[in-house]
């Protein structure tokens, strides 16, 4: 009996470690995550404090360009990665908790500049930026964009786009929303696929943790905290998808 009870207490401890301190990366992609006066905040921040606190995890956030930061993720044991989103070729990569947020994309444009697309086949013709991981490119090279114009981060790819280096670049409707509210000058060149963002985590993350998180997302989505979360920032609430002028 004695061993018996050793041996299920070594096993206690040596059990999936749901106390293991989790840590979530991300990038700077506002109004989802960026850093304001030194601190990560956004709505996907919001939302991944509020899920932590209710599944009791132990966490940090960490904020870096997005090709480490889903490399991470994919590699490293205790590691999640938000706002990701979720496609076909991920979907096998990770185990996920969802949705962040639903969201379309949008083709965005310089203000006030010449060019000029409507259609996808309008758009491959021009010079098209990104950045190195992030979810558009591969929405890009699935539709037939080839030589796309690769940045470290978002804000890279912004200032060649204001700059005039880069004709279009892919955003989610959300954060062209926030780049014109903070008076970056920016146009809708053209509405593109919606697409569901969310937590994606290493895959031998424990099952039961991240049924936990996910059970912690559904309340926060039920108790209409998550639309409360999108109105603080000033956007429309998740469950809406506001007309892009």
């Amino acid at each position: 009996m004695k061993t018996l009870l050793c041996a299920a207490f070594a096993f206690l401890l040596s059990g999936p470690a749901l106390a293991d301190e989790i840590t979530f990366v991300t990038e700077e992609y506002a109004p989802f995550n960026y850093t304001d006066n030194g601190k990560v905040t956004g709505i996907s921040v919001d939302q991944v404090h509020a899920i932590a606190a209710a599944a009791g995890l132990d966490y940090r956030i960490e904020i870096m360009p997005w090709a480490r930061a889903i490399a991470l993720a994919e590699t490293q044991p205790n590691h999640c990665v938000f706002t990701t989103g979720h496609n076909r070729t991920r979907h096998e990569r990770f185990l996920w908790v969802e949705p962040l947020l639903k969201d379309h994309m949008v083709m965005v444009k310089r203000r006030g500049g010449t060019v000029t697309a409507t259609t996808l086949d309008e758009a491959r013709a021009l010079r098209v930026g990104s950045q190195r991981g992030d979810f558009a490119v591969e929405a890009l090279e699935e539709q037939g964009f080839a030589d796309i114009d690769l940045a470290a981060d978002i804000d890279v790819t912004l200032g060649k786009l204001i700059s005039g280096r880069i004709d279009l670049m892919p955003t989610s409707v959300k954060t062209f929303e926030k780049m014109v509210q903070d008076g970056h000058p920016v146009q809708k060149a053209m509405l593109m696929d919606g697409q569901i963002y969310s937590i994606a985590c290493h895959k031998d993350l424990s099952r039961n943790l991240i049924a936990t998180m996910q059970r912690a997302l559904k309340d926060l989505i039920a108790s209409g905290e998550q639309d409360r979360i999108f109105t603080r920032y000033g956007l429309p609430p998740n469950t809406q998808t506001a007309d892009v002028k």
